[in-house]
């Protein structure tokens, strides 16, 4: 029974011991549209807070690239009002920038990739709220020429 009970308490310890030196989770802090890629104008850098493209990017196979810093929910995602799914990786801060995680390091923020399927443009918006208090809600919306 002894033995028991020192097995617990050395389990509890272990979990409140990992509990302590985990990173708490960052809130919302910034949402940024990076990229927009097509087969016709191949890759626009967008992250300079422009609210349209400067290329004309028509056609199908339009993929949008969104960057999110900090711990968001599920994000609303729309083109002309029509939702869009999308898919995330990880990102970790790793020396003077953003890299992907890849399974080490602490996630800061996730990459969203939105492939626009067979939409030839049109009003791209992205916002979520954050997980974590002050559970603000940030967006971020580009015209897609």
């Amino acid at each position: 029974m002894k033995n028991t009970i020192k097995a617990v308490c050395v389990c509890v310890g272990l979990m409140i011991s990992a509990a302590a030196n985990a990173a708490p989770a960052l809130p919302l802090s910034a949402v940024e549209i990076l990229k927009v890629a097509s087969v016709t104008c191949a890759v626009e850098d967008v992250s300079d807070g422009r609210k349209q493209t400067r290329c004309d990017h028509n056609g199908p196979g339009i993929k949008v690239y969104v960057l999110e810093r900090g711990y968001g929910g599920q994000p609303n995602v729309t083109l002309d009002g029509q939702e869009v799914d999308g898919v995330r990786a990880p990102v970790c801060n790793q020396g003077e920038g953003l890299v992907a995680c890849n399974g080490a390091g602490t996630t800061v923020g996730h990459l969203y990739t939105f492939d626009l399927g067979n939409k030839d443009g049109g009003w791209f918006e992205f916002s979520n709220t954050s997980l974590v208090p002050p559970h603000n809600r940030l967006g971020a919306q580009l015209y897609i020429k």
